[in-house]
This record gives structure tokens, C-alpha cells and sequence, in this order.
């Protein structure tokens, strides 16, 4: 098991013809506790893949340094770095059994043939290879892709590693095994307790599986917390937008003075159409007082607002849009002022149709606000 470090890590790649070279990842900075799964999540071309290839010894590192178990391992080779890596593709050997398969690095490094076949049996037990067929002798064309990946995933088991690499595992997979490859890749990691480090650019997967998660932007290291760090106070707007399904509601206004209270009201481009708003609770009033008079983002989630028939106290009023069936649940997508939000409703909430004016209360509690500027929280 280890510790490991991303210290001041940079890949670049150099420009073509004088152009500026490429920044994939500019300054990263964060550790992986021992033990920890550890997921690198955000949109293609972010820079997590780069990064996980750096610590795998597959990409050369530009500036920067990475320690495992407190070594520095900048020149060492991949084959020397002790860890494991699970690729997208599988990279399975076609004329191999699974048992070959799983075995074949262990045979490259020259451990004893009984010492091999041990370990071989123990990683199919953990993932289901003897029961109830034995999957061990069929070649990987007989195989599903969820097997196949578990193969994978028994290749990396084999070599007892102090670090488990994932890059992006489940995407070559229906929606039903992405399920199925998530719970056992959890159980595998609560079972082994290993370090692992898991990239992927499914948010639903980073929050499921993580204890902790990076988001990463334009090669940028955004905020490292756990999920729920994540949901309930993103450091900024790209967080805000990307932790989360259907995504947070992002309403542009500004803060406002009614009656001596602090009111956010909604900034409308609509004309003809009254600016919506409702007054802030105390202690979102404490913390926005600096921005009297200025604009702010205002975030709140689909969930955490609620639906009215009649016109109540600390709402305002929205035009029906659209409304998604999910059968427990519905997504009403809505019109307030001039800007558009999602409300996640139950079952009950099905009769509204579109066209229907309702009133929207939001939980104040958990709403956010951003500063323009600088996209960040205020705190």
C-alpha cells in the first residue's frame, strides 16, 4: 500500500512550427492517501488522463514530481514503479486464455509456476471466474465485455500492486454492466485496500465510487473533496455545473435592499416581464451584504426546490416549459423572468402540464452564490 504525491506536476507538449508548446496539466497538487480511491474526473481533453498516464510512467513529466510510498519516481521506469493499470480497451492477448491472460506478467517477471497458478485461482475467486462456469480456460472472444474486463481488472490483482491506475474502465460498457463493473470495482477496493486512482468523465461514477474526488479543467486542478464536498459547496461555477445530474440551476441577478432586507431579484433580458426574487434568510444576508448593489450567480439544485399550486411566501412565479417522465420522479423544466431552471418533483407532481404557471419556493439553505468575476463561491 502507498502514499502518492502530485507535487507541482506539468505536462507540455511542444508547439509545431513556433507555435507555443501545449499545457495538458499546468501545476497540479494533491495527494493520494494511503489506501484511498482517489477519482480524476472532468470533461475530454481536461487533463486527467495525462495525468494518471504521468504517474503510470506511459507519459514523460514536464515540471513537477511524483512520489509513491515516498520515492521519487520521475526516471523510473513503468515496469519498476510497482503499480497496475486497468485500460479502457482491455488490452486482453486474444490467443490467450483468461487464465494466460491474467498470468502472463507475472510469467515476464520470473515468479515460480505455483506461486503464479495461487495467485491466479485467488483473483478468480474474488471476481467470479469459478462459479458457476469456469471462465479460466475460454479465450476472450468467448468472453462478454463486462468478463473481459474483469480479466483486466484480474491482471492488475495478480500482481498485488501498491497502486491500482483505471483509465476510464467502464466506458466501452452498456449502461446495465457500468452498474454492475461499478459496485464490483468498490467491493474490490473495500476487499483489497489498495490505493487506487480511477479516471473517468462520468460525474455519476466519481460520486458512487470516490472517497475523494480531483475535478480538473483546461489541464487546471478545480477542487479536490469528497463527493458530497463537491455537491453542497463546489469552489466555483465549473464545479457547480459539472458535479451533478440534472445539473444546477445557474440564474443570473443581483443583490437588492426591500424594506430594509437583503433581496436577491433575478436579471430578466425579457421586456415587458417582472423581475422575480425573493428575500434572503439571515444568514445568506450576512454573507452577500458586501455585494449590495452588485451582480451575483445564484445556484441552486433541481431538488432542492419545491413546487406550489397558489403563490407562497419566499417563491416567485415560473411557466411550465417541459416535463420529463423518469416514472418515480419528474424534471419540470421551467421559465422564470427570462432564464431557464430544471425542478426534480416527485410522483405527485405529475398533473402539471406545459403552459402551467406554478410557483417555485427554493430551499435556502442550500442555495449558492458566485461572484461574476471571478466564479468563485461566496462564502
Amino acid at each position: 500500500m502507498a502514499k502518492v504525491i502530485i507535487e507541482q506536476l506539468y505536462k507540455i507538449y511542444p508547439g509545431i512550427k513556433g507555435q507555443p508548446g501545449k499545457v495538458a496539466v499546468s501545476d497540479a497538487n494533491f495527494a493520494i492517501e494511503d489506501n484511498e480511491f482517489m477519482v480524476l474526473v472532468g470533461p475530454s481533453g481536461c487533463g486527467k488522463t495525462t495525468t494518471l498516464r504521468m504517474v503510470a510512467g506511459l507519459e514523460e513529466i514536464s515540471r513537477g514530481a511524483i512520489y509513491i510510498d515516498g520515492k521519487k519516481i520521475n526516471d523510473v521506469p513503468p515496469k519498476d514503479r510497482d503499480i497496475a493499470m486497468v485500460f479502457q480497451n482491455y488490452a486482453l492477448y486474444p490467443h490467450m486464455t483468461v487464465a494466460d491472460n491474467m498470468a502472463f506478467g507475472l510469467k515476464l517477471r520470473g515468479f515460480p509456476k505455483a506461486q503464479i497458478q495461487q495467485r491466479v485461482r485467488e483473483a478468480a475467486h474474488i471476481l467470479g471466474f469459478l462459479e458457476p462456469d469456469n471462465l479460466l480456460d475460454r479465450k476472450p472472444k468467448a468472453l462478454s465485455g463486462g468478463q473481459r474486463q474483469r480479466v483486466a481488472l484480474g491482471r492488475a490483482i495478480v500482481r498485488n500492486p501498491k497502486v491500482f491506475l483505471f483509465d476510464e474502465p467502464l466506458s466501452n460498457l452498456d449502461a446495465k454492466m457500468r452498474v454492475e463493473m461499478r459496485r464490483e470495482i468498490t467491493r474490490l477496493h473495500q476487499r483489497l485496500s489498495n490505493t487506487m486512482i480511477y479516471v473517468t468523465h462520468d460525474q455519476v461514477e466519481a460520486m458512487t465510487m470516490a472517497d475523494r474526488i480531483v475535478v480538473m479543467k483546461d489541464g487546471v486542478v478545480q477542487q479536490v473533496a469528497e463527493p458530497l464536498t463537491l455537491f453542497n459547496e463546489p469552489a466555483n461555477l465549473f464545479v457547480a455545473g459539472f458535479i451533478g445530474s440534472p445539473p444546477i440551476n445557474l440564474i443570473r441577478g443581483a443583490i437588492t435592499q426591500d424594506a430594509g432586507r437583503l433581496r436577491f431579484t433575478e436579471k430578466t433580458a425579457v421586456s415587458g416581464v417582472t423581475a422575480s426574487g425573493f428575500i434572503l434568510d439571515d444568514a445568506q444576508a450576512k454573507k452577500l451584504q458586501p455585494y449590495l448593489g452588485k451582480e451575483v450567480i445564484w445556484g441552486i439544485r433541481p431538488e432542492y426546490i419545491d413546487v406550489a399550486d397558489t403563490d407562497t411566501s419566499g417563491g416567485f412565479t415560473a411557466r411550465i416549459d417541459l416535463v420529463e417522465l423518469m416514472g418515480s420522479e419528474s424534471y419540470v423544466h421551467c421559465t422564470v423572468g427570462g432564464q431557464a431552471i430544471v425542478v426534480r418533483t416527485g410522483s405527485a407532481h405529475l398533473r402539471h402540464r406545459e403552459g402551467q404557471a406554478i410557483t417555485v419556493v427554493p430551499n435556502q439553505k442550500y442555495s449558492l452564490f458566485f461572484d461574476p468575476a471571478s466564479e468563485l463561491l461566496i462564502k
